[in-house]
């Protein structure tokens, strides 16, 4: 128990020792003095140790207290010595002895300890104003006393001097009670035991001391043993006190906390008593003599002067009542709110001037009215009820406020959104100040906030994060809905040649074009770029959200947009997906995506609905995106070299770098990872790579005395990198290759996406010496026009042009066509794609000059073209 007695056990152990004493003293019988003088110092000293005691246990937690209690252990034990002294001070010829002094010195200490003690309440009480009562009920208490006791003494009393002084202690001991009385009364502390306890030992002392200065009045030796025992017993209570309230110390419940006597009874109590005081002076006869005359004008002193007092706080109470009023109104002016008084009833009894320059009324006009007339209907019985509760409340912590907002009818019929605050008039319950703002800026700037932030800025459309929100709220109650992503094929170019202020003008045409598209209660929003999302609010029949995705791609692709004095032809690539059972918002709105992404790859201006393998695709190209980048650290790919022969000489003249990606032992098809690193830009290391190792290896062979040249194929993602010109000159510098053996193969789709930069990289390339091709002829756009802009060495005829030969005579005459247009443009024609001997006879029959195909060789390392190059083709030779 942390090495501390129980508090129980020392009060048990004090009480039992005082009430022994006691029952000890009067069992032993002896003279009354004697009794109640081994009575008081027992006592005395039991208060005075166990005052000390509790004081050192709680002197760390309790400061003040342990002062407290200290103060009044001195004064116990200030009496005690005036108790021991005085048996032995009895004979002598002084009134007053030197015992009665100590008394008197220990009933001070004991009321400054009272004082101590207590704990004020918030309500401060003026230290003039709690003199004055004291004495007043000081004084009233002697003129009682005197009217019932000490009047017919004094006017038997030979020496009135001795009879006066006899009297000094008790009048004194009853101003130190007295004067400590109200504030231990109104002290707000929880546990007052200690300080109710020093009180009833300052009321003991002083009916003790008036007892023992009646008996010396009247000539006896002691008062009697009842009267000198009162003083004991009170300071026996006052020894046990302590432990009451250390043992009470924390389970006093919350509410008994700052429990104290009213501050109105105890400011009325000494006005009771000078009232009694006069009705016991009035009606007794011995009411009389120069003390009880002199208590008297005194107290009709000290009542004036309290009346004074009371007249001139009223007045200045009055005083700051009327500036406070003025102010309240001067603020009232000055604000910009619109203060008003009603009744309960809602009927204004008084506005200020604001009303007019706010809200256009006279504010003449709108006294006697309702205020309820002037608010919107919709408003009413909500405020009607706020205000019904502010009247009724009576929590001290909501006491009669409450905040309204509604909105209020101005003089010329708008509508104006306003913040209110209701309260109780402070001196009419019956009244509520409400103090009313107009917020419609406040209101319109948070709209405006609202739109903004759900909205987007080019285009006036919801936005992505309006969409998502919307799509959250849908899905759980919608039947089936779908979401439609539409991404603007060719946007991009849009910004770099007309600019991004042009580009966004666009946007603005096309979100037009969209909103014009689809039904009114579809949800159009920008989702970002030149990315539009639509949400079916009711999906339905799948065959309806198809529908409207191919109308979008219409209304989107149906004209050119007009830009910049230019007209600009866009397509759209757009992905549809359904919320089947579970699917969550995100998910539905990635399905969208992958759908619109995988329209997009397919070419764009197409439609494509969302099946489950294409987000396998797109998963598994991220993956392969993640692998590709480990596999370049790791350097898991090789090249392939596939040779083109001189179809009519047998000869290999040049060979084809192919790249191949060994991952764990297997061969990935490159179908499955080129697209994967053109989107990811791992492309252009990997040609870099792919270039620096052929010119390598085939500077190794020319160096070995065999005439063979080079071919590789460029991506578009390699030809606008940076420094992609500087790359080829460096590789061929560093291999040491000649630039004429090096050939650059391009699809004829590259030529027409981004033509400018394009064919002038290209053409600085043809000015090194390096030969151009074009791969896939015949497959692509615009090639004859390209052929002209951009001198080529050599046209690929497209592997399915091949194919066909033998079996398709259109594909055969088209075939034909393309090597007599190669031969009159003075270009080399490759065929690609041989697999049949009957396709070689043709093409040698047609004057193709070049060809490779699995029939002519297949792919093959480094080793397998040095043992080709040894056997100079000789199955070839006995194909043919």
């Amino acid at each position: 128990m942390n090495g501390r007695r129980d508090p129980r056990v020392s009060l048990i152990a004090a009480a039992g020792l005082g009430a022994a004493v006691i029952a000890g003293a009067l069992i032993a019988g002896g003279s009354d003095t004697a009794v109640t003088a081994v009575a008081g110092l027992v006592t005395g000293l039991l208060a005075a140790v166990s005052l000390v005691v509790a004081s050192t246990r709680n002197a760390s937690a309790h400061r003040r207290e342990a002062v407290a209690w200290r103060w009044l252990a001195g004064g116990a034990l200030t009496w005690l010595f005036g108790i021991g002294v005085r048996p032995v001070a009895a004979g002598t010829a002084f009134v007053l002895t030197f015992a009665d002094l100590l008394m008197l010195v220990g009933s001070l200490l004991l009321m400054i300890g009272c004082w101590l003690t207590a704990v004020p309440p918030p309500q401060r009480r003026g230290v003039f104003r709690q003199a004055t009562e004291a004495y007043l009920g000081a004084a009233s208490i002697f003129a009682i006393t005197w009217a019932v006791l000490l009047g017919p003494m004094a006017a038997q009393a030979e020496d009135t001097g001795a009879f006066y002084s006899t009297l000094a202690l008790p009048v004194l001991c009853l101003l130190a009670a007295c004067a400590v009385a109200p504030k231990v009364a109104i002290s707000r502390a929880a546990n007052r035991a200690v300080g109710l306890a020093g009180l009833l030992v300052l009321s003991a002392i002083t009916l003790a001391e008036l007892a023992t200065a009646v008996t010396r009045l009247n000539g006896e030796q002691s008062p009697t043993m009842v009267a000198g025992l009162v003083a004991p017993a009170a300071f026996l209570l006052l020894a046990v006190a302590p432990w009451i309230e250390e043992g009470s110390r924390g389970r006093v419940p919350a509410r008994l906390r700052a429990a104290a006597t009213p501050l109105p009874v105890v400011a009325a109590t000494p006005y009771a008593l000078v009232a009694a005081a006069t009705v016991v002076v009035g009606a007794d006869a011995f009411a009389g003599g120069p003390a009880l005359t002199i208590v008297v004008v005194s107290v009709l002193a000290v009542l004036l002067v309290r009346l004074t007092g009371l007249m001139l706080a009223a007045d200045g109470l009055r005083n700051q009542m009327a500036i406070s009023e003025r102010q309240l109104h001067q603020l009232a002016a000055d604000t910009g709110d619109v203060v008003l008084m009603c009744d309960h009833e809602g009927t204004v009894q008084e506005i200020s001037a604001g009303v007019e320059e706010t809200y256009g009324y006279d504010p003449v006009e709108l006294t006697g009215k309702s205020i309820f007339d002037y608010l919107h209907p919709e408003d009413v019985p909500g405020i009607q009820a706020q205000l019904r509760r502010m009247i009724e409340d009576e929590s001290p912590q909501r006491y009669g406020t409450c905040r309204i907002e509604c909105r209020v009818r101005a003089a010329d019929g708008t509508w104006r959104p306003t913040e209110s605050v209701a309260t109780r008039h402070v001196r009419r319950e019956d009244l509520v100040l409400v103090t009313t703002r107009d917020v419609s800026d406040q209101v319109a700037l948070r709209n405006q906030v609202t739109h903004l932030t759900f909205h987007d800025g080019v285009t006036g459309l919801p936005n992505r994060a309006y969409f998502e929100e919307r799509t959250r709220e849908v899905l759980p109650r919608a039947s089936r809905p779908a979401v439609i992503f539409l991404d603007l094929d060719g946007f991009t170019g849009v910004n770099d040649s007309v600019g991004h202020a042009s580009g966004d003008y666009l946007l603005g045409q096309a979100a037009r074009r969209l909103r014009a598209a689809v039904r009114a209660d579809d949800t159009l929003a920008r989702w970002g770029g030149d990315e539009f999302a639509v949400l079916l609010e009711s999906g339905g029949d799948a065959q309806l959200a198809v529908d409207l995705a191919e109308r979008l791609v219409r209304a989107v692709s149906s004209e050119p947009f007009r830009v910049a004095d230019r007209d600009i032809a866009l397509t759209a690539s757009v992905g549809v997906a359904f919320a089947e059972d579970e699917t969550s918002p995100g998910d539905l709105l990635r399905n969208a995506d992958v759908a619109m992404a995988r329209a997009k790859g397919l070419g764009g201006r197409r439609v494509e609905v969302f099946a489950a393998h294409m987000h396998a695709d797109a998963v598994r190209r991220l993956e392969i995106a993640a692998d590709l980048q480990r596999a370049l650290l790791e350097q898991q790919f090789v090249i392939e070299y596939q040779p083109i022969v001189d179809l009519a000489g047998n000869r290999v003249t040049a060979v084809e770098a192919l790249v191949r990606w060994c991952r764990g032992g297997t061969f990935v098809p490159p179908e499955q990872f080129l697209d994967a690193a053109e989107d990811t830009g791992l492309i252009v290391p990997l040609s870099e790579w792919i270039l620096t190792e052929a010119c390598r290896e085939v500077a190794a062979w020319r160096a070995s005395s065999w005439d063979i040249g080079l071919a590789l194929n460029l991506s578009k993602r390699q030809i606008t990198a940076p420094g992609f010109v500087q790359t080829i000159s460096a590789a061929l510098a560093d291999s040491g290759l000649p630039p004429s053996a090096l050939t650059l193969e391009v699809i004829e789709e590259m030529l027409v996406e981004d033509a400018g930069d394009t064919v002038d990289k290209l053409s600085e390339l043809r000015e090194l010496g390096v030969r151009l091709a074009i791969d896939d002829f015949g497959t692509g756009y615009a090639s004859l026009a390209f052929l002209r802009q951009l001198p080529v060495d050599m046209i690929k005829i497209d592997p399915s042009f091949v194919s066909g030969l033998g079996l398709d005579e259109t594909l055969t005459l088209l075939t034909r066509t393309i090597v007599r247009l190669g031969h009159d443009l003075g270009l080399t024609v490759v065929a690609e794609g041989i697999e049949r001997p009957e396709q070689l006879e043709l093409l040698r029959e047609m004057g193709c000059s070049r060809g490779q195909g699995y029939l002519v060789a297949r792919p093959m390392g480094a080793q397998g073209v040095d043992s080709l190059m040894r056997t100079n083709l000789t199955s070839l030779q006995n194909t043919a």
